[in-house]
């Protein structure tokens, strides 16, 4: 379940909801969300010795929670617990309400699909596809999508390999890339596209997704030849890969006239499709 779909489960049902763009993530009012689940009057004290309780059984929610400035009813704000997607589900699982039944018997689906993946991978493949169609991608984008997963994946080993580890790392090499060929860092892309949480590649067109698995094919083969050694060198063989990619985009470009860096995002290039997910929920 994404963040996007959290917030439309909730929708006109008085959460309130704040996005956290350093974190990239949006932050869930706890006791409103206990409030919509259970109607109780007093939501406040009901989360209070839900709270306690979960801490007494040894529960890590607790420590895991923020506090936000949220607006409340009488125009002013106050300081709320608030918790992201995933400890907010935790917080629903923990809930005995019917109106929480659905969404329990969705996580627990969740759970079969994850250890079906495990023990055969190439399920996670046919899901997403799947996704991707009811999302309403043609199976162009699709088989670029696909094949930009294993180029990702192939690089990633091929950095692991070289002896860069740490996710932080990742990202930062994954920036330097992306700004070799498109002239623009992931957070600037997606900004560029306005997106928060969105991921950055299920927003690109065809021709986007070609060019950055251009640049991420150049990177690992252009590593596997050198073989570099830890972060500094890696981020070179990342610059040269990405170097690769911003010429033939720009060969492209000088053909047809204008920029392939684009602002549209998924919602501009695909067909609406009925949000079956959500349906299936809240029936």
């Amino acid at each position: 379940m994404s963040e996007d779909f959290a917030i439309k489960l909730f929708e006109n049902k008085q959460v309130r909801v704040i996005w956290d763009a350093e974190k990239e993530k949006y932050f869930f009012s706890v006791v409103d969300v206990v409030e919509v689940l259970t109607e109780s009057p007093r939501p406040r004290k009901y989360w209070n010795a839900l709270k306690t309780k979960l801490k007494e059984e040894g529960d890590e929610v607790s420590q895991k929670l923020g506090q936000l400035k949220l607006q409340s009813s009488d125009g002013k704000k106050y300081l709320t617990d608030v918790a992201d997607l995933q400890e907010i589900l935790r917080i629903i699982q923990s809930i005995p309400s019917p109106k929480a039944e659905p969404l329990k018997r969705w996580l627990a689906e969740i759970g079969a699909q994850r250890i079906d993946q495990m023990i055969d991978p190439e399920q996670t493949f046919q899901m997403a596809v799947e996704d991707y169609r009811r999302q309403g991608y043609s199976d162009r984008w699709i088989n670029e999508r696909m094949k930009s997963i294993k180029n990702r994946k192939e690089l990633t080993d091929e950095w692991e390999r070289s002896g860069v580890h740490d996710k932080k790392d990742f990202a930062i090499l994954t920036n330097v890339l992306t700004k070799a060929w498109s002239g623009m860092t992931t957070g600037e892309y997606k900004q560029y596209k306005e997106l928060t949480k969105q991921n950055l590649r299920d927003n690109m067109t065809s021709v986007e997704l070609a060019l950055n698995s251009l640049a991420e094919v150049a990177t690992t083969e252009i590593s596997r030849q050198r073989n570099p050694k830890g972060f500094e060198e890696s981020r070179k063989t990342a610059q040269a890969g990405g170097r690769i990619a911003k010429n033939a985009r720009e060969d492209l470009e000088r053909e047809i006239g204008h920029s392939i860096v684009s602002s549209s995002k998924a919602s501009d290039f695909i067909a609406p499709t009925e949000d079956v997910e959500a349906k299936e929920l809240t029936e």
